[in-house]
């Protein structure tokens, strides 16, 4: 919580283009807040995490923003964003995280099993939509979110996953989120500690 406030919130943010195209930034920062309060990973966030606040989150975004910067396509790739976090990481000095990826083409029973597994082991998980078919979910088109829980629902056959973006969280249908109907696909980014 940053106030009352559910994560960071790009609206936040100083400029036009990070309002509009700080997603990724704003994932970026909430998974280090993450890993610094609930991990012990310190040296990820430059701030004092035990007394967060929404100035020190912006200008925490506009430290990001060097790394995972908006672009006019957007960061658009899964890799895209491992990249620039990667970067940010390396000039932190934390190389206990590491991350892969799960492209938004594999079968949803793939996926909802990699987000179980990533929640049973306590991560939060950034998550690009690209496209979707389904005019409820525009919020989440061509936008970064964190997934951090999920709610098994045998009778449905599928689960809730709880996403996180906004200033608030809103649990979703995984299989509904994931079947965007279109072939130009995003996808999940998997963190890892992997020593300390």
């Amino acid at each position: 919580m940053i106030g009352s406030s559910y994560g960071g919130n790009q609206d936040w943010f100083r400029t036009f283009m990070m309002r509009i195209g700080g997603c990724g930034a704003e994932t970026a920062c909430d998974s280090s807040l993450y890993f610094a309060i609930h991990r012990g990973v310190r040296d990820i966030y430059p701030f004092d995490e035990k007394a967060l606040t929404k100035n020190d989150y912006v200008e925490f975004a506009h430290m990001m923003e060097k790394y995972l910067w908006p672009r006019m396509s957007g960061i658009y790739k899964t890799e895209m964003y491992v990249d620039g976090y990667a970067k940010y990481l390396q000039d932190r000095g934390v190389n206990c995280i590491s991350m892969d990826t799960l492209s938004g083409s594999e079968p949803y029973e793939k996926a909802a099993e990699t987000v179980k597994r990533q929640i049973d082991m306590g991560y939060p998980i950034p998550t690009l939509i690209l496209n979707h078919r389904d005019p409820k979910l525009k919020d989440y088109v061509w936008h970064w979110f964190l997934i951090n829980g999920y709610d098994e629902d045998p009778d449905r056959g599928s689960m809730l996953v709880r996403t996180v973006t906004y200033s608030g969280y809103h649990w979703l249908d995984l299989r509904r989120l994931w079947d965007t109907g279109h072939s130009n696909k995003g996808g999940l980014v998997l963190y890892k500690i992997t020593k300390k």
